[in-house]
């Protein structure tokens, strides 16, 4: 009789809640050593050591899995954001200060994998529509947020959708290495202050 597979991860007896939360902690391990093409329901069941039927159950499909995974990693950046914002100054520097860090922060914490899980995102609507509605709270409290430095006035969409790009594209860089973490943080920086001081003239 043959030994058992150390490389095996053993089945256990989890509740469903922690279940979940195991099965998420190993799709992103499979996406950050093999790639979101390499994410299905059944090499996830494999990775977890699971039967199939578990995975599927919780997730049903691999669309479901990707939703589930861009929502934990949302959720990880919202409470980022919030600590960050509890401890900054009350003033536009400390404000925005704290978004761009915050920012940033969470992306270089998931590393390589959130940029191919966004990327699989808006290949279907009904994952885009997932990102889309995640990202409207974000700019919505970030306007609530720099409303009090832009005079009264109100700090336009088209500005926010400007911020939240530049936010995106600086921490994807500074996840690959393209670009240093500090210099990301201070160019968002620049371009949250520079957005606030559009609006008030405006």
């Amino acid at each position: 009789m043959s030994s058992p597979d150390p490389e095996r991860p053993r089945r256990q007896r989890l509740t469903r809640e922690d279940r979940q939360r195991q099965l998420i902690e190993t799709a992103w391990r499979i996406v950050g050593e093999e790639g979101t093409d390499a994410l299905t329901l059944g090499r996830l069941a494999e990775r977890a050591g699971v039967a199939k039927p578990v995975a599927y159950s919780h997730f049903a499909t691999r669309s479901g899995l990707l939703i589930a995974l861009y929502r934990d990693f949302d959720i990880r950046e919202y409470a980022i954001m919030e600590a960050a914002l509890d401890g900054s100054e009350a003033t536009l520097t400390g404000k925005a200060g704290a978004i761009a860090s915050s920012y940033v922060d969470c992306v270089l914490t998931q590393g390589r994998e959130i940029p191919g899980v966004v990327a699989a995102l808006a290949g279907s609507p009904e994952l885009a529509a997932v990102k889309r509605d995640c990202d409207l709270i974000f700019l919505e409290r970030c306007r609530a947020l720099l409303a009090p430095f832009a005079d009264g006035r109100t700090i336009p969409t088209a500005g926010l959708r400007a911020m939240l790009g530049a936010a995106e594209a600086l921490s994807h860089a500074a996840a690959t290495g393209e670009i240093g973490a500090d210099e990301a943080k201070r160019e968002l920086f620049e371009t949250i202050t520079a957005m606030v001081a559009r609006s008030a003239k405006d």
